[in-house]
């Protein structure tokens, strides 16, 4: 790793994680790969996937899929949640590219363009995106998915989850020969009842837990890692960083690494957050800066060269988000284009 800071990206483990969403779920994983594969590069993540199966594939953004669809040719389905929005109709036939159609505006201008293949969203609670339930339309032609969202999948005994399959089975029984697809990466872990046709997961696949927690049956995808610059002596009464963030109530040795917010590490996580350096979890001291953070190695042989993991295999992804007071999602699609990714696998 010649780079001060890189995202190395463990495609076996991805492909582990789709197998395992799979048995989970009892039916196929359709990946949702938007905001560039949740950070870590959506064309290597999805030609990896598509070796292990995968034929659906989900992103947000029209440009997203017209990317997308440049890097993995015109094998795989790839549905665009944002729908058929004014003016995209025939970008998004030109790419070929399924809407999820969430208004009647959206169907109306996706049947002018000459219609074809597309997606459904019926809103069952999240008040997000999609129709209510009352107001979704017939069937028509083209139609061959119908989705919604679970707004609380990571909450398992919320009696919104049962309400919002119960709305979503209700509401699907219109539209008879589609593929359903209810249940979100958290959504997979609820039970056979969740799965329908087909799991649309996202997170899961990188390898965060059902409910924010590390799972074992999922492995970690993504290890974020800085290279030590600098190891200093810190006396007793000597402070570290901005706003003198840490006092060293005794000798400390610190060593400073190159990661900092403009690579994607939460200005806040030092308070609580900690890194895996010289086969131990030692904790950030004082605020993290733009480029560097503080780590206190009192007691190691940690040298200049060594790389400390921000997450990873050691400091599982979860765990390093809620000690930053965010989640995973955030964590991962924070890692800013500075930043190299490595493929491995």
């Amino acid at each position: 790793m010649s780079s001060a800071a890189t995202l190395s990206v463990d495609l076996n483990a991805l492909a582990h994680n789709f197998h395992a969403l799979a048995a989970v779920g009892g039916v196929p994983v359709h990946p949702v790969v938007k905001a560039d594969g949740y950070g870590l590069g959506a064309a290597p993540l999805a030609k990896r996937l598509m070796a292990e199966g995968a034929r659906t594939l989900f992103v947000a953004r029209t440009g997203e899929g017209e990317r997308l669809r440049a890097a993995v040719g015109a094998e795989p389905a790839i549905y665009v949640l944002d729908g058929c929005l004014s003016g995209r109709a025939a970008r998004l036939r030109a790419a070929d590219l399924r809407p999820v159609l969430n208004t009647a505006d959206q169907v109306a201008e996706w049947q002018a363009a000459g219609g074809g293949a597309c997606g459904l969203q019926i809103d069952t609670g999240m008040n997000r995106l999609g129709f209510r339930p009352e107001d979704a339309p017939e069937p028509f032609a083209g139609l061959g998915l119908v989705i919604s969202h679970l707004a609380c999948a990571d909450e398992p005994a919320s009696p919104m989850n049962r309400r919002q399959r119960d709305a979503y089975a209700a509401a699907v029984q219109r539209y008879p020969g589609v593929i359903r697809s209810f249940a979100n990466s958290g959504g997979t872990f609820l039970g056979p009842e969740f799965g329908f046709d087909a799991v649309r997961t996202g997170i899961s696949l990188y390898g965060s837990g059902p409910e924010g927690r590390p799972d074992d049956r999922l492995k970690p995808v993504a290890t974020f890692s800085a290279e030590v610059l600098q190891v200093r002596d810190v006396p007793a009464g000597e402070t570290v960083g901005y706003s003198r963030g840490f006092r060293a109530e005794t000798p400390r040795r610190i060593a400073t690494c190159a990661a900092g917010y403009a690579d994607g590490v939460p200005r806040n996580t030092g308070p609580r957050g900690a890194v895996w350096l010289g086969d131990a979890l030692r904790p950030i001291v004082g605020r993290v800066s733009m480029d560097v953070l503080a780590v206190d190695v009192t007691g190691s042989d940690v040298a200049v060269g060594d790389r400390a993991e921000l997450f990873g295999p050691h400091r599982m992804l979860d765990e390093a988000a809620t000690a930053a007071g965010t989640i995973a999602y955030e964590l991962l699609t924070s890692v800013t284009p500075r930043v190299p990714r490595v493929y491995i696998g």
